[in-house]
């Protein structure tokens, strides 16, 4: 029995509710869709690129209290050592988009076949964790969700146990929580939300315990998850289409080039059009800060792309940021979708539905409080694009993000305050 098909989360099953990635051996377990669809796309773009990512601990708990390094390794070398195996490969060769085309290439998905992920390092700094891989883009890019379930998965799995916590009163309480979402999704049925959690769940088998009661219970809300393995498992619509990672890195290139990094993000949104069409044309807004975005987002992009999404600042204000941008170009906002996806709960959504949903159209992903929602404090963890590469010439440069959350910006100070001068935010 694997973990995906785990027994009911019951006082007569099993306690053992962790490890499922290295018990049964799926790299997909540990991934979010946007993962295979950004790495296909810079495999057929820029192939000849090498990427450093970089695990960062934005909480204040302290990860080796709970996580052993030895450990982690372990784990992170198991998955690396058995790969992608042919289920997980067939589910991607078989998934379609509107059209009936096969979304993922056989050339892509025999990469993925043949080629092993990069090594893991993992260290102790400032006396804590620090963790990073580098690597070919295409494959590196893998290790974000991977490494982000597996550090919260074994975290939370030895803090129960060193404090001596009953385990199933956690999933208890965790329950009687879910329920009340349930709840509450149930009585407002325009609210639809996609299940975000992999990064930061308690585990798989509670994603996955999650997941299986909203489709139970909350159909007419739940649209899909983010998890490449869910989606198979529970015939569930994978969700995701590209994160911070591929601009970011597109703008590293460019700065690496010589290019213009402001041209970059134009770029990047027109080759993931051109290469994906409507199928995944959401475009991510605030990777160089939303009011920038949307002087990027030109008519005709704002035309093409079915929609954006949001995940840093104020989400009222950035809803109608977006419904104005429409309607200044002439484009009805209620055939536009605007997907919500930052820290969110089933109210926060309810209140953005009842501000903005009425004007476009909105649904929500919802990650860490569905899926690590028990009573426990969660952890508030990232993995970053940090340095990317041209192999063919050597040149490289470090990566940034600026977030319309100050506290989000990402990247080393001297290049922070150069992307704001290129990008024009002040904060």
């Amino acid at each position: 029995m694997t973990c995906l098909e785990a027994e009911p989360l019951t006082r007569t099953a099993s306690p053992v509710a962790y490890g499922p990635l290295q018990e049964n051996g799926m790299v997909t377990a540990g991934l979010d869709f946007y993962k295979p669809t950004m790495s296909q796309f810079i495999y057929e773009q820029e192939r000849d690129t090498e990427a450093t990512l970089t695990f960062k601990n934005r909480g204040e708990q302290r990860l080796l209290d709970y996580v052993d390094p030895v450990e982690l390794q372990a784990r992170l070398d198991g998955i690396r050592d058995r790969g992608f195996n042919e289920t997980e490969l067939e589910f991607l060769a078989n998934h379609t988009n509107a059209q009936g085309e096969r979304m993922f290439s056989e050339d892509y998905l025999d990469h993925l076949r043949i080629t092993p992920l990069p090594t893991v390092d993992i260290r102790i700094e400032n006396d804590d964790l620090a963790i990073s891989a580098t690597g070919e883009w295409a494959t590196t890019s893998f290790w974000e969700t991977i490494i982000m379930s597996e550090v919260n998965e074994l975290y939370f799995e030895n803090y129960v146990t060193q404090n001596g916590i009953d385990l199933f009163a956690l999933y208890e309480e965790g329950d009687r929580r879910l329920t009340d979402k349930i709840a509450f999704l149930q009585q407002n049925p325009d609210i639809k939300v996609a299940e975000f959690g992999t990064r930061r769940r308690f585990s798989l088998r509670w994603q996955k315990h999650v997941t299986e009661r909203m489709q139970n219970e909350c159909p007419n809300n739940l649209i899909g998850t983010s998890n490449v393995a869910l989606a198979s498992t529970l015939n569930l619509k994978p969700i995701g289409t590209f994160a911070h990672e591929l601009p970011m890195g597109y703008a590293g290139l460019a700065d690496a080039r010589g290019q213009s990094i402001r041209e970059s993000h134009g770029r990047m949104l027109d080759d993931w059009y051109d290469f994906y069409g409507d199928e995944l044309a959401i475009a991510l807004s605030d990777t160089f800060g939303s009011a920038f975005f949307f002087e990027d987002f030109s008519p005709e992009r704002s035309e093409k792309y079915r929609g954006t999404r949001h995940d840093s600042g104020d989400p009222v204000a950035y809803g109608r940021a977006a419904i104005a941008h429409y309607q200044n170009l002439g484009i009805d906002p209620t055939t536009k979708t605007v997907l919500f996806s930052d820290g969110l709960n089933v109210h926060k959504a309810a209140n953005i539905t009842e501000q903005v949903g009425a004007e476009t159209n909105a649904p929500f992903g919802i990650g860490t409080d569905l899926t690590n929602d028990l009573g426990l404090r969660a952890l508030n963890v990232v993995m970053k694009l940090t340095r990317i590469k041209d192999v063919r010439t050597g040149a490289s440069a470090e990566t940034v993000k600026l977030s319309d959350n100050p506290g989000k910006h990402t990247g080393p100070a001297h290049k922070v305050a150069q992307y704001k001068n290129e990008f024009g935010v002040t904060q």
